[in-house]
């Protein structure tokens, strides 16, 4: 029977609902980037080229009639190819026909493991400042994120193995493990790795561990995942995928490997929501993974050196800046220009210098967080880096001081 009179209700439910998950900070900060021009080095979408023979793949794929769905698992030759990518770089064995899934990009992988992991009440605990997917993906699943700190010492970031421990309780059904780690650019050693397995198996926890920076760890870090830790491999979803790796964000092929009571915990959600990702993308990716170590190092320097042009640059400008050492990101501390606030900082950026970035405290959690860093993305062109350099080399000659 039709109610007309509880209509209205729905609405004003519907609209609350949607204004919970409001435009970002980082929606304002595209804007700002259209409006005035400016040099867009906030958003981490990779400038570069996809290798020539992954596109010549996928055209290849189309033509030769790979359009139509793929399994819900994904193509049997990507979860091949994955697999012994995952063995030749990380040590790690995975059955490609029970322990690798297929999604349509990372952050899918992320959202269906919580959805399929968590129960409502239950704790996500991350690393503060992290990724702003993670907090929606743990509500969307009923779950609350609960954060710790990453301690800001000696110019980087390091694991606070205090804050950690204290961080777990009763209720903590998973860890999201980011490293390489975005926002800050940190990798996380050896010792920290170990310290983190630790507390997980002590407590019971579920660890899945994004890793779609694997591939970008810079001067000579290597990338370790947690998964090859001992007793970590049973109690681990590795997440990543092509966007970072290839440079083709847009096609969203995205895969998780683990053990396979998780990988169908994942699965048993994914198939009802996107079934399956592109298949002639997948094609192409199966193919450029046998490959993805030398394509790596090619990229690894490329992105490298305008890392290192960009820190240069922000250090000149009386912005001093934290080491990028994996990933996409740096990040620099505003109050070398007088500001204690990273928003107002990169709101005024644009007019003041022609630049955008983006306020790390769009990335914390915590009231006690600090709100003097922003993050500059050097995954753009050369000549945008230098361009961006240029800029703010002159609007801080002009006088740091506000």
């Amino acid at each position: 029977m039709h109610h007309p009179s509880r209509a209205p209700h729905q609405v004003r439910d519907r609209a609350v609902r949607i204004q919970h998950f409001r435009p970002s900070v980082f929606s304002e900060m595209r804007d700002l980037a259209v409006r005035t021009g400016a040099v867009d080095m906030g958003q981490g979408a990779p400038a570069m080229a996809a290798p020539a023979a992954l596109t010549a793949a996928v055209a290849a794929a189309v033509e030769k009639g790979l359009n139509q769905y793929s399994p819900a698992a994904g193509l049997p030759e990507l979860r091949a190819a994955v697999a012994s990518y995952r063995r030749r770089t990380t040590g790690v064995r995975y059955r490609p026909d029970t322990e690798v899934v297929v999604t349509a990009g990372a952050t899918e992988a992320l959202s269906a493991a919580l959805l399929a992991l968590c129960d409502p009440g239950d704790e996500v605990l991350a690393f503060d400042p992290c990724y702003d997917a993670y907090s929606a993906c743990a509500e969307l699943a009923g779950a609350r994120l609960v954060t710790v700190p990453l301690a800001a010492r000696d110019g980087g970031f390091v694991l606070d193995e205090a804050a950690l421990r204290a961080g777990f309780g009763p209720r903590t059904r998973v860890l999201l493990f980011n490293s390489p780690h975005n926002p800050t650019g940190k990798v996380f050693t050896d010792e920290e790795l170990a310290v983190v397995a630790a507390l997980c198996r002590e407590h019971g926890v579920i660890v899945v561990a994004d890793e779609v920076y694997e591939h970008l760890a810079y001067d000579g870090r290597p990338h370790r995942t947690i998964a090859a830790l001992p007793g970590m491999r049973e109690r681990t979803l590795v997440v990543s995928g092509a966007g970072k790796t290839f440079n083709v964000t847009g096609w969203r092929i995205g895969w998780a490997c683990g053990p396979a009571p998780l990988v169908d915990a994942l699965l048993s959600v994914k198939q009802f929501v996107t079934f399956a990702a592109g298949t002639p993308f997948q094609a192409a990716v199966a193919g450029a993974l046998w490959d993805v170590e030398s394509w790596a190092v090619e990229l690894r320097e490329e992105l490298s050196a305008r890392r290192d042009l960009l820190t240069a640059g922000l250090e000149a400008a009386g912005l001093p800046a934290f080491p990028g050492e994996g990933g996409y990101f740096v990040l620099a501390d505003v109050r070398g220009w007088g500001y204690r606030d990273d928003v107002e900082f990169c709101r005024d950026l644009p007019a003041r210098a022609g630049v955008v970035a983006i306020p790390c405290s769009a990335f914390h959690h915590r009231a006690d967080a600090p709100r003097w860093l922003a993050r500059f993305a050097f995954c753009k062109s050369t000549e945008a880096v230098a361009e961006a350099v240029a800029r703010l080399g002159a609007a801080g000659g002009a006088g740091a001081g506000r």
